[in-house]
């Protein structure tokens, strides 16, 4: 398999000690299991979802194991601006804070708190099961350049999560570029659920969720090739990413790093796994395969 050189990583304005990114939500809940993923490996952190006002989330079950992934209905859960202190001792750390809000302001509010403690934003425009947040808004062209534009104005690196759930992830990709993203994840969850044929009832508390883990990474990887074509910023590969060999093909589709969220249910060393197996002293610059694929 090809490896990489072990180089100075720097993807949307963010600076990376390797291609590795804990994706947001994934213990991302505390200052304390950041740095914990850090020390495991990850060469930047992505918090959880932070939004403009407290909320508890969907009634379980929010998480069920599936063969090939996972399905959530979480809800974006958090403490809103109560987060912020958890940040404070991982200064100049690579933390990006993922924000969501349900408009603009929401957005550039939420992103106000964080503007002298986070290397980066991270605007969850993607979340498919929290209603008039995510890709309930994040599905429209207009209002993911607006909601770009309102933090993009901070100044700061400011990467774009987008959904996978729409006719043309192109379109999406370069609403976020014209409103100023340094960077575009790719993607979310899938919209999905499941039922209990002994209940007959859905599994998930909230009905619907979102899958997550291998069983997407090919749409995942479709997507990344997409915004490759439609689109001049840097990409992120994230969905269903578990391996070194799945990392080179995210890039050899035009991602500059990927991020790694379901991996981790099963492995919290995935990242370090991952690594000693990417990195070798006579591996190829990352900038000779990114979006190789392409013809």
């Amino acid at each position: 398999m090809i490896t990489l050189l072990k180089d100075q990583v720097s993807v949307g304005g963010v600076d990376l000690d390797n291609h590795l990114i804990l994706a947001a939500g994934v213990l991302g809940t505390t200052g304390a299991s950041l740095s914990r993923m850090r020390r495991q490996g990850a060469g930047g952190v992505v918090t959880k979802s932070i939004g403009p006002v407290p909320k508890e989330g969907h009634a379980g079950p929010c998480l069920i194991p599936l063969a090939g992934g996972l399905i959530n209905a979480m809800g974006l859960p958090n403490p809103s601006r109560n987060f912020v202190p958890e940040l404070e001792t991982l200064s100049g750390e690579p933390v990006v804070v993922s924000i969501f809000g349900g408009t603009p302001a929401e957005f550039g509010e939420v992103a106000s708190w964080f503007e002298g403690i986070a290397a980066g934003f991270e605007l969850n425009l993607s979340c498919p099961h929290a209603e008039g947040y995510g890709a309930a808004i994040g599905s429209n062209p207009a209002m993911v350049r607006a909601c770009t534009e309102e933090v993009a104005a901070f100044g700061r690196p400011t990467w774009v999560k987008l959904t996978p759930n729409v006719t043309d992830i192109g379109s999406i990709g370069r609403a976020a570029e014209e409103g100023g993203a340094t960077a575009l994840v790719a993607i979310n969850t899938v919209r999905a659920m499941r039922i209990s044929i002994d209940l007959r009832r859905p599994v998930l508390g909230n009905r619907f969720g979102g899958i997550s883990g291998p069983m997407i990474f090919p749409i995942a990887l479709r997507c990344v090739y997409d915004l490759y074509e439609a689109c001049s910023i840097p990409i992120i590969g994230c969905g269903g990413v578990s391996s070194a060999a799945d990392t080179i093909e995210m890039m050899m589709a035009g991602a500059s790093a990927v991020q790694i969220g379901s991996a981790v249910y099963d492995d919290s060393s995935v990242f370090k796994t991952i690594a000693d197996e990417l990195y070798s002293p006579d591996g190829v610059p990352a900038a000779e395969i990114v979006g190789c694929a392409h013809a």
